[in-house]
């Protein structure tokens, strides 16, 4: 029984350190006026924690949304840019 008690603490422990340091969070920002797209994503902390990506929108090549039906659902929108791969956006609707 104890091991499940620490084993709970250290879930919780892990639960709580993620939710104190906003791990996940993110905004996207679209600039017509300069013309840049911004990624914006906090991560755990460590040396790379923040990821912050610019794309200029005439780079942009299409915005796509994949959408998965069933027992578990989820709905992801994909961003292509020229010369470069998919980047989701995180979106999980």
């Amino acid at each position: 029984m104890s091991f499940y008690g620490i084993m709970g603490l250290f879930f919780s422990s892990y639960l709580w350190c993620t939710i104190s340091w906003n791990v996940g969070s993110a905004y996207d920002r679209f600039d017509r006026k300069e013309g840049i797209m911004c990624l914006f994503r906090w991560g755990f902390p460590g040396i790379n924690f923040q990821i912050f990506l610019h794309f200029f929108l005439k780079d942009i090549q299409s915005i796509r949304m994949e959408a998965r039906e069933g027992l578990f659902p989820c709905r992801v929108i994909y961003m292509e840019i020229r010369g470069t791969w998919n980047h989701s956006l995180d979106l999980y609707i």
